[in-house]
């Protein structure tokens, strides 16, 4: 179990669905994303996610490039 304010550094697909985004994490499972920009040109591809898990499978998200 991940701990509040832990770092997050991890890969999958960036899916947009009616409330927002997630990240269909290549371990399995999927993270509610808070991000402050969109990432557009990333959707549906597969991409690298780094930020702070805020609990119930949140993460905030700093930054989120190609992976």
């Amino acid at each position: 179990m991940t701990q509040i304010g832990a770092g997050v550094d991890e890969t999958g697909r960036l899916i947009r669905d009616g409330s927002g985004f997630l990240l269909q994490r290549d371990l399995g499972g999927t993270f509610r994303l808070v991000l402050l920009r969109v990432p557009v040109d990333h959707v549906e591809k597969r991409v690298r996610v780094q930020g702070y898990y805020a609990g119930n499978d949140i993460v905030e998200v700093e930054g989120v490039a190609a992976a």
